[in-house]
């Protein structure tokens, strides 16, 4: 039986909530917005949701005497909803990729600068089991871009796969595997936490998992979240951190350091390299650096 609207939206909701780390007001934003949206499709199947029904619905909000923005918004949170459908696996095709409505620019996935991660990385004491842990986990987010239950669902022979070097087993969605490179920097604090951390909290109570709490037990989505956020407060980093910060992050840096693109959507496990491409959009203060330094007649003051 195929998954209805409303527990789609569930899903979506916990998605943004503990992965990409929205405020509550923004959670129950989307929820709003996607309850109406459910409303409006009724009993269709999700696979069955087409364009012109999109179209449709716009022009209903339109009709409603809804603002501009107020439809851009709605439109947007739409469009967000079934691309992740489609990178879960439930949809094979995103009924928002063709409808254009005014005034819709998608925003860039926020990611911290090489700077920042380093003060994260930094601001780390390893000299405890706990230290040892945050640190292989932040170095193995950063390093492969992994989502949050990813990370939670790595387990030891994963990590240890004589057949593979300095890279790692990842579980993505739909239980598909794929095999991501791990940075030397990663590897490291890998084989440090593994060597004296982790035995100290696998003593505790035993699991296959990776990364483990201070119990000994898996850490849960919610753990690592608060665990990231944590540092990053540490670190002195005003902006909110979360796991899907850290994805953002490296699919960031590798294209800024000439990764081709289809190779960052390999790492990441996007079904699609639309996804991927967002990363490649430039930024206003990116766009203007590069104009300066580039263009003959931006330099050159006039006497």
């Amino acid at each position: 039986m195929s998954l209805g609207c409303p527990d789609a939206v569930d899903r979506f909701v916990r998605f943004v909530a503990l992965e990409q780390g929205r405020s509550t007001h923004t959670v129950a934003a989307y929820r709003r917005d996607l309850r109406r949206w459910c409303d409006f499709v009724g009993e269709r199947a999700l696979s069955d949701i087409d364009t012109a029904h999109v179209s449709e619905y716009l022009s209903v909000l339109r009709a409603a005497g809804l603002a501009q923005s107020s439809v851009t918004r709605a439109f947007s949170v739409v469009r967000s909803f079934h691309r992740f459908l489609v990178d879960e696996g439930l949809i094979s095709r995103d009924p928002t990729g063709s409808v254009l409505t005014p005034n819709t620019v998608a925003k860039l996935p926020k990611a911290l600068s090489v700077d920042e991660i380093a003060r994260m990385l930094d601001s780390i004491d390893t000299s405890t089991e706990i230290g040892l842990r945050d640190s292989a986990l932040l170095e193995f987010l950063y390093s492969t871009g992994a989502r949050v239950s990813e990370a939670v669902s790595l387990s030891l022979d994963d990590v240890l796969d004589e057949a593979i070097r300095d890279a790692v087993i990842v579980t993505g969605k739909g239980n598909k595997q794929r095999i991501v490179p791990l940075g030397s920097y990663a590897r490291r604090a890998l084989e440090a936490y593994l060597v004296r951390g982790r035995p100290v909290l696998a003593s505790r109570k035993g699991s296959a998992a990776v990364f483990l709490g201070a119990r000994g037990n898996p850490l849960s989505r919610q753990m690592i979240f608060l665990i990231i956020r944590q540092v990053a407060e540490r670190a002195g980093i005003a902006a909110v951190v979360s796991p899907h910060t850290m994805r953002h992050s490296c699919a960031t840096h590798l294209l800024q350091g000439g990764a081709d693109i289809r190779v960052v959507q390999e790492i990441l496990g996007h079904s699609s390299v639309a996804t991927t491409q967002i990363y490649t959009r430039v930024t206003p203060d990116a766009l203007s650096e590069a104009y300066r330094a580039a263009h003959p007649r931006a330099q050159i003051s006039r006497k």
